[in-house]
């Protein structure tokens, strides 16, 4: 019997015209997109649609954005006859929220506003150019935390761990380049700094995480009607108040997302669906446990492939 959790995305994987190749399901994609748009107060699917690329790349635009798209993709999934219902949800730093919209936890409209002040807060808590992100790829966890600690000058933490011999480090600017340096002495294949000016879930993002955390007090947040894991402990929340803490703890703690995985797998989980632009948390959970199955759902073609696969199995 396959159990199957959907997952989200988090910010990256945007791109300009994504989510218009949906044919006949392409007015539900639109029907979220202006429900956003009339909480936002702007044509967030025109800017999805158009652009400019540098507009959708703004983190309080790309956010919603992002949670539109994976609430969009899971809609239409979820109503396929031939689909298999959530037994779990999880999603990837800001596709937590899309998978707690999809859970019922946080509404739509609520979600959108709520993750555009967090993509505000985020950029204007550290000047642009002061922080960065960069991706190590092939040491272990345990290296890399390493060569963060031998850095002596300024914040960089370990912050994702995406998958084995794949951790993403976040701080200062000349910090994370520092650590760059000491992971290729200790052997990593790869030291990639990323295309990104806010250095998430590192301790940079605590001043923007108390200001979150205000702005969840006023938001109704209900328990999910399917289990979310959360980024921060890897673990389902036990009440509402605890999944606003999760909140605003993950905003500057490590994404624990091989974890989050490894306990969905232990419950009994043994494919994910990922609802959302892009393949990157398929391609991460090959690499996190072989023994799970991995779909990506993002347009029609890959819908319609999805759901061969399925009945297949």
């Amino acid at each position: 019997m396959m159990n199957y959790a959907y997952v989200f995305p988090g910010q990256g994987s945007q791109s300009v015209g994504m989510m218009t190749a949906w044919e006949d399901h392409q007015s539900r994609v639109v029907d979220i997109f202006t429900q956003a748009s009339e909480s936002l107060g702007y044509d967030l699917w025109a800017v999805v649609r158009e652009g400019p690329e540098a507009q959708l790349n703004q983190t309080e635009i790309t956010q919603p954005a992002m949670l539109c798209a994976g609430v969009a993709c899971w809609h239409i999934a979820a109503a396929q006859k031939d689909m298999p219902p959530a037994m779990m949800m999880a999603g990837h730093s800001l596709g937590e929220y899309t998978a707690l919209v999809c859970a019922g936890s946080l509404s739509l409209t609520d979600a959108v506003r709520l993750v555009a002040k967090r993509g505000h807060l985020m950029q204007s808590t550290v000047a642009a150019g002061a922080g960065s992100m960069a991706a190590i790829i092939g040491l272990s966890d345990e290296d890399v935390v390493k060569a963060c600690a031998q850095v002596e000058a300024g914040v960089v933490e370990a912050v994702n761990f995406n998958a084995p011999g794949q951790v993403v480090i976040a701080g200062e600017t000349a910090a994370v380049e520092a650590a760059m340096e000491q992971a290729s002495g200790l052997g990593a294949r790869r030291a990639l700094q990323l295309p990104v000016s806010v250095p998430s879930h590192c301790s940079l993002m605590k001043d923007a995480a108390r200001q979150l955390a205000e702005e969840l007090e006023t938001i109704d947040i209900k328990m999910p009607q399917v289990p979310v894991i959360h980024n921060q402990s890897a673990t389902i929340a036990e009440s509402a108040d605890e999944i606003r803490e999760r909140l605003q703890l993950q905003l500057h703690q490590p994404v624990k997302w091989v974890t989050s995985v490894e306990f969905m797998h232990r419950r009994g989980i043994n494919a994910l669906i990922e609802c959302g632009p892009g393949k990157v948390l398929s391609g991460l959970t090959r690499r996190i446990e072989k023994s799970l199955q991995a779909f990506a759902i993002f347009d029609a073609a890959s819908l319609e492939s999805t759901q061969q696969s399925l009945g297949e199995e």
